[in-house]
């Protein structure tokens, strides 16, 4: 099976790891048709756009799932880590979406780069989805600090 590449915003990343936006009603059986076994949701429960009842679909199709509420206007060190352990965990193929992709590429640039991955590649990656410093708006300005946040040890 292909990938949905109609879901807002999908992205694969590598053949165990994809991304996107907002997931919709069909959405778990058609990752479920691909092989995903795990989802990791970044949005918060109360969007408009955000799938409700969403564990219980997945589950109903076999998909683990971790929820980690990130507030567009508040991303934290502690959202980020629980983000690294989910994705650590070691179910794959997995899924990582939020409700624009916004938050998931941006927290998987800081993922990339403290493992090693270029600046050049890790930001191409980010800006398929957006560029935080290009958008002059105050809700880029956590965006951006959070991007800075980068530990230079693990480079």
């Amino acid at each position: 099976m292909t990938d949905p590449e109609d879901i807002r915003g999908w992205q694969r990343l590598t053949s165990r790891i994809t991304t996107s936006g907002r997931v919709e009603d069909g959405d778990p059986a058609r990752l479920a048709a691909i092989g995903v076994a795990h989802v990791i949701n970044l949005a918060m429960a109360d969007h408009p756009e955000a799938l409700a009842e969403e564990e219980g679909k997945l589950a109903a199709q076999g998909i683990r799932y971790n929820h980690i509420p990130v507030p567009f206007d508040a991303p934290t060190e502690a959202h980020y880590a629980a983000f690294v352990e989910a994705l650590e965990s070691g179910d794959t193929p997995v899924h990582v979406h939020c409700i624009a992709n916004y938050r998931v590429s941006t927290f998987f640039y800081r993922y990339h780069r403290e493992r090693g991955m270029g600046e050049e590649e890790a930001r191409a990656l980010m800006e398929r989805q957006w560029a935080p410093e290009a958008i002059n708006h105050p809700s880029t300005r956590p965006w951006i600090e959070f991007i800075k946040r980068v530990k230079p040890d693990e480079l």
